[in-house]
């Protein structure tokens, strides 16, 4: 077992102030519009040049452990702030900096540790309340891309990204990030619900010049379990052919006598046809299916709620305008599933989302919604180099990353702009017998 240092009083507050100090003083110099970046050496590859708070602080090791310590103290502000509101770590590494100087003064001058602390946490509750009520909501396109220009440290171009994106894919959408293919920062909307699954065999394909299977008003069946004997699709088959509709499957797998079934029968021309495999894992891959099945009007047939596939009649399947597939992903455009249904979904879905305590959970559910919603956006960043591609990458993640549907704004970090004047935040801070000191 490691031998452990125990140090107390003076000696333990100095070596964690020290680290709060070297921590804050990297990150300070990233903050505002005129901030300078910082170039993070790499173990192997380009360096990596950055002007975000929080990727500066994450680099941070420092050798004396209680300095260290210190600065992990810290870091773990400026990540908590980047995941609850996805901005502004720089200032809340400044705030913290600043209320632990300040309070070791007063600390080291005889002050009681626990009064202080309540009085932080007073005036803290007076400054939010204030700063919440001089905001006002960002609503406009105009006024979206103003924020995400300063989220994106005054870069223009992204911003506008960003604001066109967010008017493409609604209250409800999604928006990611990707490294592009070329110089230019594009805009992608991705169409209907799509997953990351694609075609089981090439042979399913229609369109060989691009490798896709694209169907036509087709019936979709939705399956929780592997398909592997024939007998069981046998009377689907024969149904399906006869209504003269496309066929999609969507299973946990597809193979053996099954798989080679439906491809000679595509070969042959006797059924349009394609498989593919069910999106996510577990118990999630049950709810998406289950999302599948609202969109399209089907069912999604589970062994565990007593649904088996020799007992499924036409009704049972789902419908879609279109549905293209490709090796990666699959689109179901326009599915045939009641609004009501859907809506009723997506009501569920954002119950889900106000309930969860993980950061996961929600991140996967938020992407649930956006695919039944059908909101869906994709930035593609353009840069001339690698590191370039990446500072673009960083400056365009802060904004789309976190929305809430159920408020009067857009996404979280755009929700809100302060007003400049603040003619009560001193008083009401004084109220709670704070100093406020106001710069000119």
């Amino acid at each position: 077992m490691a031998k452990k240092k125990i140090v107390f009083d003076v000696e333990a507050r100095e070596g964690i102030r020290r680290g709060v100090k070297k921590l804050a003083d990297a990150v300070k110099i990233t903050l505002g519009p005129t901030g300078r970046v910082v170039v993070l050496e790499k173990s192997f590859g380009a360096p990596t040049i950055t002007k975000d708070g929080v990727t500066v602080a994450k680099e941070i090791e420092l050798e004396d452990p209680n300095e260290n310590m210190g600065a992990q103290m810290v870091k773990e502000v400026a990540s908590k702030t980047s995941s609850v509101a996805g901005d502004g770590t720089t200032t809340a590494t400044i705030y913290a900096e600043a209320i632990f100087e300040e309070g070791l003064r007063n600390v080291t001058a005889g002050a009681n540790a626990m009064d202080l602390k309540r009085g932080i946490d007073k005036a803290v509750t007076a400054i939010v309340a204030e700063l919440d009520k001089n905001s006002k909501p960002v609503e406009t396109s105009q006024e979206i891309a103003q924020v995400g220009t300063c989220a994106a440290n005054q870069d223009a171009e992204i911003g506008k990204m960003i604001s066109e994106a967010m008017d493409k894919v609604g209250k409800d959408g999604v928006i990611t990030v990707e490294e592009g293919k070329s110089l230019d920062t594009e805009v992608e909307l991705v169409e209907g619900m799509q997953f990351d699954k694609g075609y089981i065999s090439p042979h399913f394909v229609t369109k060989v010049e691009t490798m896709e299977a694209d169907l036509e008003k087709p019936m979709i069946l939705i399956l929780e379990k592997k398909l592997s004997a024939i007998k069981d699709l046998v009377s689907l088959l024969e149904k399906t052919a006869q209504a003269g509709r496309p066929l999609l499957i969507i299973s946990e797998d597809i193979e053996g006598e099954a798989l080679a079934t439906l491809v000679v029968n595509k070969l042959r021309g006797t059924l349009q046809c394609c498989a593919v495999k069910a999106p996510g894992f577990g118990d999630r891959r049950k709810e998406m299916l289950r999302d599948i099945a609202v969109l399209t009007g089907g069912k999604a047939v589970m062994e565990d709620m007593g649904i088996s596939l020799e007992n499924i009649e036409m009704t049972d399947l789902g419908s879609a305008k279109r549905v293209r597939i490709d090796k990666d992903n699959t689109t179901i455009i326009e599915g045939g599933g009641a609004t009501k249904d859907i809506q009723g979904r997506i009501q569920q879905i954002r119950s889900e989302i106000e309930n969860t305590t993980s950061d996961y959970d929600r991140e996967k559910l938020e992407e649930r919604l956006a695919k039944l919603s059908g909101g869906v956006a994709q930035i593609n960043v353009g840069a001339a180099t690698e590191v370039e591609m990446k500072e673009k990458k960083v400056q365009a993640i802060p904004g789309p990353r976190h929305f809430d549907p159920d408020r009067d704004g857009w996404w979280d970090g755009y929700r809100y702009e302060i007003d400049p004047d603040y003619p009560d935040l001193a008083k009401r801070v004084a109220e709670h017998r704070h100093t406020v000191n106001r710069k000119p």
